[in-house]
């Protein structure tokens, strides 16, 4: 009996020692199946875009303009586009539209002073200067304009989810535009129906960045935008750090008694990401002009579950 328990014991070491091997090896196997498609997919998802590339399908987006290539838009704008244009805010459809460039006889391009900053892993902001030699509708189209474009990864590409372009001036020589504060503030305070939780949340986030603004308090302001922001105001001047953006914002050029921010929506490229587009108004100078009605867009990233204040681009309301 003790030989045979002896016996016993001895198999079932033998087959504990097995099975340990067995699991071992599996679990190895497992390991290193996990690595390799870790591995693979890493090599094979689409990386951040360089400054080039998106530079290059700028290019090619302005010459399917000039040569009023319909189908173009159909693959390079994201479904979630919105910017604005001619007529104001624009989405895909409407974009396609005014993009196709029917009425327009356009010369010729430059885009000059490239610079790109990565929003998210999926999302990159592009500012450029665009000058331009053409007409619209008869009409001249300005000569020099900042522009702004994001793009986004969709898939094995990066397409555009936004656009915008502010005519560049000098706002202490620029004439004075009446406006009509009445009208204006009371198409400002009309507010949208169907506004979502986060419409509202970048909404309230963007009314405090507006009366920080007004009050040149650099302490709030600061604490409200992210750790990289850039922005480009309603001369077309463009302020590529926080550091500039904050000077400007808080220094002496402007000097407002009240501000309206209206009409929002928001469009979500992802979680982390949000354009909001928005009416704006204030009550006041700027450089010596009146400010009149704005159409306002703000691209906000969620850091640490607080939306943050990261890019800006404001234009003469429509």
């Amino acid at each position: 009996m003790i030989g045979r328990q002896v016996v016993d014991k001895n198999v079932s070491s033998v087959l504990i020692a097995v099975a340990a091997l067995v699991f071992v090896n599996r679990v190895g196997t497992l390991a290193a199946n996990n690595a390799s498609a870790a591995e693979i997919a890493e090599k094979t998802a689409p990386g951040a875009p360089t400054r080039d590339a998106l530079v290059s399908l700028e290019k090619k987006a302005y010459n399917a303009w000039k040569n009023k290539n319909a189908k173009f838009w159909g693959v390079f704008l994201s479904d979630k586009f919105v910017g604005y244009g001619s007529l104001g805010k624009l989405d895909k459809a409407s974009a396609t539209k005014e993009y196709t460039g029917a009425d327009c006889d356009i010369k010729s391009f430059t885009l000059s002073d490239e610079q790109m900053r990565q929003l998210t892993s999926g999302a990159a902001l592009m500012t450029y200067i665009i000058t331009i030699d053409g007409t619209c509708g008869g009409q001249a189209v300005p000569p020099k304009s900042r522009a702004a474009s994001i793009f986004i990864r969709d898939g094995d590409q990066w397409k555009g989810a936004f656009h915008a372009e502010a005519p560049i001036i000098d706002p202490t020589v620029a004439p004075a535009k009446p406006v009509d504060k009445k009208e204006a503030y009371k198409r400002d305070r009309a507010e949208p129906d169907g506004r979502d939780a986060r419409t509202d949340a970048m909404l309230s986030v963007e009314r405090a960045v507006w009366e920080a603004w007004r009050a040149h308090d650099a302490e709030e302001l600061e604490a409200l935008t992210a750790r990289e922001i850039s922005f480009i105001n309603i001369f077309g001047t463009y302020f590529a750090n926080k550091a500039d953006a904050l000077k400007d914002w808080t220094g002496a050029g402007c000097e407002v008694k009240s501000v309206s921010v209206t009409d929002a929506a928001a469009t979500m490229l992802s979680s982390t990401l949000g354009i909001l587009t928005f009416r704006g108004a204030a009550d006041g100078n700027c450089y010596g002009q009146k400010v009149g009605p704005i159409s306002g867009t703000s691209v906000y990233v969620n850091d640490g579950n607080a939306w943050k204040w990261s890019f800006g681009i404001n234009l003469p309301a429509h």
